[in-house]
């Protein structure tokens, strides 16, 4: 993809045109994004090893070279007495036909202790074309004790092994056929995948390049790959690895993101920010991209593209937590971005207030009281809402402070007084109280009475300017004492 824009997507594509136009009028925006890396879960890592595997199986070529496998390669591997021979020709129609019931019967009866670990090895093969992969697995395991030097029965106790989440038994089976002079695309492939999950990227990268080596077109070992050197902060690696993935799928989302991810660590902001615009083009949007653009364009000072993002993502699911948002409105607040955070503020009320619960109405009601105070209009119904919402809950100490301002600003001393007091009695709220408390007794004239409340605050968060402040106003009452 180009650093430019999106001229580098495929133009066939009705949505890439769609994109074009809106990136030259202007009307795509860019930003910072701020994606985890977080690992896969267990249950996760389990689901991705069954779709490599059903992938794998699905594979015709896997399939052909497969019941192929049920031949003697007699250079390399057990040898074969003539009546062992003669039985496993008799024995080869029925596989090919798949009859495996006739064929395990007629290999059973026809096998002895001491009989060639290739009997082993096909009926290992025959239960696991059956999907019966516990008893594949003990008969490969026989194999290979019968004849160590037996790799394609490794390989199959690899795979069998990766499939089941036992990643260090998978890891020493495709390890000991690769020393054996043994390695394909798959059993590279599923061994980068097990290095993975246990966290080895650096091994994982160098399996999955084997894997892509021998298959190039296989995504399963290219998404592999490009996750492994994502992990290991190779991200212009990763990105280029993306760029192909993206070119052949453009229309799934999780290249996109994961792309976008790359572009962050390579300190490539606008670009991260492009991809999850192509995300919010294919409709695929979810709850986390829409946040995560809101969050991009609130750190970028992008406030009124931020507040659409947010306002999409609102409207993207009705049953979500109205945390998020909320958060997210007090952030723009915080910035000084009062009209957008009072914009975002509406959008969540109309949203939530039919179902919000208690604790966070009172953070809206404080949100929407500091901004009207903030505003410098609706102050008395912004006292209002604080008040309610002190009788909500007595000790609010950002609303008590909030009361406090509000009748400082409206040279009512004593009621201003009252309130900072109350939120004094509030540990995580004293000092500040006691400071603001003081600065209003001041602005009245009432040096004194400011003294003990100045040096309680200093006492509990010492500042130089505190100080300075505390000196003067000593000063000034003893003056007038």
């Amino acid at each position: 993809m180009s650093q430019n824009g999106p001229s580098s997507m495929k133009k066939s594509k009705p949505w890439a045109n769609q994109w074009a136009k809106q990136w030259a009028r202007g009307t795509i925006a860019i930003g910072v994004l701020v994606l985890s890396g977080a690992a896969q879960g267990e249950s996760g890592r389990a689901v991705e090893s069954d779709r490599a595997i059903e992938a794998m199986w699905a594979d015709p070529a896997f399939q052909k070279a497969f019941i192929g496998s049920y031949g003697i390669n007699a250079e390399i591997e057990p040898r074969v007495t003539p009546a062992e021979l003669k039985l496993l020709e008799k024995v080869r129609p029925l596989l090919e036909k798949q009859q495996f019931a006739e064929a395990k019967a007629m290999m059973t009866k026809g096998m002895k202790p001491e009989s060639t670990a290739i009997f082993d090895f096909n009926l290992g093969n025959m239960e696991f074309q059956q999907g019966n992969m516990a008893e594949a697995l003990v008969h490969y395991q026989a194999a290979t004790k019968k004849f160590p030097s037996f790799r394609r029965a490794w390989r199959n106790t690899g795979l069998i092994q990766a499939r089941d989440g036992k990643y260090d038994e998978a890891i020493l089976a495709f390890t000991e056929m690769i020393k054996l002079g043994g390695g394909d695309a798959y059993s590279y492939g599923l061994l980068g995948f097990a290095y993975a999950a246990k966290q080895d990227f650096q091994a994982a990268e160098a399996s999955y390049r084997n894997a892509l080596l021998i298959d190039p077109v296989n995504d399963e070992w290219r998404l592999g790959l490009t996750r492994c050197v994502f992990r290991q902060g190779k991200f212009q690696d990763a990105a280029a690895l993306l760029d192909g993935l993206i070119e052949r799928y453009p229309e799934k989302p999780d290249f996109w993101l994961l792309q976008a991810q790359t572009y962050l660590g390579m300190k490539m902001p606008l670009k991260a920010a492009e991809n999850l615009e192509a995300i919010e083009l294919l409709g695929t949007s979810t709850l986390d991209s829409l946040y995560t653009l809101g969050d991009i364009y609130l750190t970028e000072s992008l406030n009124d593209l931020a507040v659409r993002a947010y306002g999409k993502a609102i409207d993207l699911k009705a049953e979500q937590p109205v945390t998020r948002p909320l958060r997210a409105a007090e952030q723009l607040a915080s910035r000084g971005a009062i009209p957008e955070a009072s914009t975002l503020t509406k959008h969540i009320r109309q949203a939530w207030e039919s179902r919000i619960e208690e604790g966070d109405l009172r953070s809206l009601l404080k949100l929407e009281a500091r901004l009207a105070m903030a505003g410098g209009s609706g102050t008395a119904e912004a006292a209002k809402v604080l008040e309610q919402i002190v009788e909500m809950d007595p000790l609010d100490g950002e609303a008590l402070m909030l009361l406090g301002q509000h009748y400082a600003k409206e040279s009512d001393t004593d009621r201003a007084i009252l309130y900072f007091e109350r939120a004094a009695r509030i540990d995580s709220f004293e000092a500040n109280a006691k400071l603001r408390m003081a600065k209003v007794m001041i602005d009245a004239g009432r040096y004194k009475e400011a003294i003990p409340a100045l040096k309680r605050a200093q006492e509990i968060k010492p500042r130089d300017d505190v100080a300075r402040l505390l000196e003067q106003v000593e000063r000034i009452a003893r003056s007038r004492a």
